[in-house]
C-alpha cells in the first residue's frame, strides 16, 4: 500500500506524464509474464516511449487535470500505458506484441488531443511512420523527375532522326 506522500508524489508524476506525452496508449496486460513485460518496455525503451502499469483509482485522479481525462474510461482491470512522442511507432510496437500476445489488448488512446478507440489505435499503428512518409515522397519525387528527363530526352532524340526540312527531297524550282 502506498502512504499519502507515495500516492500525492504518484499522481503528479502521472499528471506531467500525460501532460506532456503527445501520445498515450492504454492497455490491459492481464496474463502477460514478467519476461514478457520486460521484453515489451525493452523495445518500447528503445524509441523513447515508457511503457507503466498503472494504479487506475489514483491514476484516474492524476487525469482529471490533464488534456487526457477523457480517457479515464479505459482504466478499469489490469491496466498499464505507454507514453511517447510518437503515436504511430507506440502503437505499431503495441499492435505487433499483440499479434504475437494475444493477452496484451489495445483499448484506446490520444494522439495530440485526439481520442483514439481501440480501432483507431489499429490505423495509428498502419500508419507510416514520419520517415517512412518522407522516403516515399522523396521517391514519388524522384520517379516523376527521372521520367520528366526520360521524356525530354526522348523527344530530342526523335527530333534529331528527323530529315532536314530543306534536303534535297523538296523539288527545285
Amino acid at each position: 500500500m502506498m502512504n499519502k506522500e507515495q500516492k500525492k508524489n504518484y499522481i503528479d508524476e502521472m499528471t506531467k506524464q500525460f501532460e506532456n506525452s503527445k501520445a498515450v496508449m492504454v492497455t490491459h496486460y492481464q496474463g502477460l509474464t514478467m519476461p514478457q513485460l520486460d521484453e515489451l518496455r525493452s523495445k518500447m525503451r528503445e524509441h523513447g516511449i515508457i511503457f507503466k502499469i498503472t494504479k487506475n483509482r489514483i491514476t484516474k485522479l492524476a487525469l482529471e487535470k490533464t488534456k487526457c481525462k477523457d480517457l479515464s474510461k479505459y482504466f478499469s482491470g489490469p491496466t498499464a500505458v505507454a507514453f511517447g512522442e510518437d503515436a504511430i511507432m507506440s502503437a505499431r510496437i503495441l499492435s505487433k506484441f499483440a499479434k504475437d500476445n494475444e493477452n496484451l489488448k489495445l483499448i484506446g488512446g490520444i494522439m495530440e488531443n485526439e481520442i483514439l478507440d481501440q480501432a483507431g489505435v489499429q490505423n495509428v499503428a498502419n500508419l507510416p511512420t514520419l520517415d517512412e512518409a518522407r522516403a516515399n515522397i522523396i521517391a514519388i519525387l524522384s520517379a516523376s523527375a527521372s521520367k520528366l528527363v526520360s521524356i525530354l530526352l526522348a523527344r530530342s532524340e526523335k527530333m534529331s532522326n528527323l530529315p532536314p526540312e530543306n534536303s534535297e527531297t523538296k523539288p527545285k524550282e
